[in-house]
């Protein structure tokens, strides 16, 4: 699509790649209207630092978030007549203090918008690696259904506390569930699909876009984020859909949108949100009718 909502690089993020003027330059080549810049906003625990961050501190994260926020007001000024940019964050949730941290770098900074992601549960990373996703279950006495039951908890309380414009990868729990070893899906239970069910109509209730997220192709899931059970039931309650590629550089850019549009077309897509921001700096929401049928497709032979 011509937008993405959800976007990192290696300047600003180590398991990213590359610089973020070349994440710009690779969005403006491949004809993107609006572009949504995201880096992760910075943690302020030693412990939350994750391993490839060991030799950094958190005041050096929080000097990072100001860089990369006066690079992307650059980028802004010297490619805004090719491309529409919008300076956001991706959030994250480990403790209530971070979400108080998180209003108030907002307001600092007056970023555009929010991306509203949980990365962890019980305080521990669940999407770094598949060896600290497993410790999170042993946590969780060994229960995958509880780990799933505490992930929905947590995203509803960040949903509430901060209302987030977008929702980021809504099921990112299901990133390393060994599906493929014949484990049961904890949604198939009843109650956790209920609570899943609560928080998306507690995002519809407030007005929030849910992206589908390109990433979930490149960990091996069988559809982008969310998957096809959870999108069904969005576009059921009327919920509001955009595309994102969740880039982690410039090779990232659009990745997997061949594969979103065959999506889009199978769950029977054909209306996207988006977001612009007008001369008097309100950010609205957009929509972009018959999505499918746009020529950005066939202009990147995604068609």
């Amino acid at each position: 699509m011509p937008f993405t909502f959800h976007s990192h690089s290696g300047q600003f993020c180590r398991h990213a790649k590359g610089t973020l003027e070349n994440v710009v330059k690779a969005a403006i080549a491949k004809n993107m209207l609006v572009l949504g810049l995201t880096e992760h906003v910075p943690r302020s625990r030693t412990q939350d630092l994750y391993p490839e961050e060991s030799d950094l501190t958190t005041n050096d994260l929080h000097t990072a978030f100001h860089a990369y926020v006066d690079e992307a007001r650059r980028l802004r000024s010297q490619y805004g007549s090719q491309i529409h940019i919008l300076i956001g964050a991706e959030t994250e949730y480990i403790t209530h203090d971070t979400l108080d941290e998180l209003k108030r770098l907002r307001k600092k900074y007056d970023l555009d918008f929010l991306v509203g992601s949980l990365h962890h549960v019980n305080g521990m990373p669940m999407d770094f690696s598949p060896e600290l996703y497993e410790q999170i279950v042993e946590h969780c006495s060994g229960s995958r259904s509880e780990m799933f039951r505490r992930y929905f908890d947590e995203q509803l309380v960040l949903l509430q506390e901060l209302q987030p414009e977008i929702v980021g990868h809504f099921d990112l729990i299901r990133i390393f569930h060994p599906y493929s070893a014949g484990v049961e899906d904890p949604l198939l239970q009843d109650d956790i699909r209920n609570l899943a069910l609560r928080n998306i109509d507690y995002a519809i209730s407030y007005g929030a876009i849910f992206e589908i997220n390109t990433r979930a192709w490149k960990k091996g899931l069988r559809d982008a984020y969310p998957q096809r059970d959870l999108l069904q039931e969005i576009l059921a309650r009327g919920g509001r859909i955009t595309l994102s590629d969740d880039s982690h550089g410039e090779h990232d850019v659009c990745m997997h949108y061949d594969r979103a549009l065959a999506y889009l077309r199978e769950m029977g897509v054909k209306q996207l949100h988006y977001l612009r921001k007008t001369a008097e700096g309100a950010v609205q929401v957009r929509v972009l009718d018959n999505a499918t049928e746009h020529d950005f497709w066939a202009a990147n032979g995604f068609s």
